[in-house]
């Protein structure tokens, strides 16, 4: 009886201690690809507007002087300008690239890709989808030579990895970010 008993209380740490490291094992798991995915996904979006940058005119917002050393480059969480496609179709539909507060997630932002019709007065608003969640910061630094023209657009991301915010595998509560920074400068 005596052997019975200490056989099933090793066979109950064992199957414990396997628990345990499968438990550790699926939060490690499911760490791993929400911030893989969130990396692919942040990459698209950046390529996707150093593409647009490259083929763009007309950016703004612009500061007043752009000999101003304090004025120029010009930090904004904002960036508008025509496409390639745009000038092209004479249509004078402007795209803007916008930070704007989650709804959904105090201290978090959204990037979020808007088109408007240039041709009204204000410009009005013609369709808008967001581009990435979970974002703790979007800047957009922008250089311009005089014109003002822009010299170069630097785009810094910076996103939380986290694929559904529903589920939480208490991994840790301050996940490692991504931070994405890259500069391109129209063609033109």
């Amino acid at each position: 009886m005596v052997e019975l008993l200490v056989a099933l209380s090793i066979s109950a740490m064992l199957l414990t201690a396997m628990l345990s490291a499968l438990d550790s094992a699926w939060r490690s798991y499911k760490h791993t690809t929400e911030s893989a995915s969130t990396h692919v996904v942040s990459r698209i979006v950046m390529h996707r507007l150093l593409a647009m940058i490259r083929t763009g005119s007309d950016f703004s917002p612009y500061p007043a002087d752009t000999t101003d050393p304090a004025q120029n480059p010009l930090a904004t969480n904002t960036l508008e300008f025509v496409t390639e496609a745009d000038r092209a179709a004479g249509n004078g539909r402007i795209t803007r690239i916008e930070r704007r507060d989650d709804a959904t997630q105090p201290g978090s932002y959204e990037l979020w890709l808007v088109y408007l019709d240039g041709a009204t007065t204000p410009p009005t608003v013609t369709d808008q989808y967001p581009l990435l969640r979970d974002v703790r910061e979007a800047v957009f630094v922008l250089e311009y030579d005089t014109g003002p023209r822009l010299r170069r657009a630097t785009v810094d991301l910076t996103i939380e990895p986290n694929d559904f915010a529903d589920i939480r595998t208490g991994l840790d509560t301050e996940s490692p970010v991504i931070r994405l920074v890259a500069s391109a400068g129209p063609r033109e």
